[in-house]
C-alpha cells in the first residue's frame, strides 16, 4: 500500500483482493475448513468479512453458522416503552422490526465458536 503525496490517495497492491463468483465461495476463500479451524483464536482473528449492509451481513453470518458444528441459541431484544401511554404509538412488533445501524437485531442466533465483533460497549461505565 502505498500513499500518493500529490493526490493523498491510496494505492492499493494489483493482488490485493481476489473477485469471487458467489458469496459462498468468497465465505470459503476466506474461512476454509472453518468447521475444523474455528477452535483456533489466532486463526480466527486473521479473517474478516466486512459488508455494506446488515441484510449482507445477516446472510454471511447465518452461512458461516451453519459450517460450525454445535447448537445455535437465539437470543432476543427486550422492547418496552416507558411511558405507558405510547404504547399505541410504538407496538414491540414495530420496535422489534427495526433494523437501525449501531443497534443490535432484535433477534441474534450465535453458536459456540462462532467469531463475533464487539464494535463498542453497549453498557458504558
Amino acid at each position: 500500500m502505498a500513499i500518493d503525496e500529490s493526490t493523498h490517495c491510496i494505492t492499493l497492491p494489483t493482488k490485493f483482493c481476489k473477485i469471487t463468483a458467489t458469496t459462498d465461495e468468497m465465505i470459503h476463500k476466506v474461512f476454509p475448513n472453518i468447521a475444523q479451524n474455528c477452535k483456533s483464536h489466532q486463526w480466527l482473528s486473521e479473517r474478516a468479512i466486512l459488508a455494506a449492509k446488515n441484510n449482507y451481513v445477516n446472510t454471511i453470518n447465518f452461512s458461516i453458522q451453519n459450517e460450525i458444528p454445535g447448537k445455535a441459541t437465539t437470543y432476543k431484544s427486550i422492547d418496552t416503552v416507558m411511558n405507558q401511554d405510547e404504547v399505541v404509538n410504538y407496538p414491540t412488533e414495530f420496535l422489534n422490526s427495526l433494523d437501525l445501524p449501531g443497534i443490535p437485531q432484535h433477534m441474534l442466533t450465535m453458536k459456540i465458536g462462532v467469531p463475533i465483533i464487539l464494535l463498542r460497549s453497549i453498557n458504558p461505565p
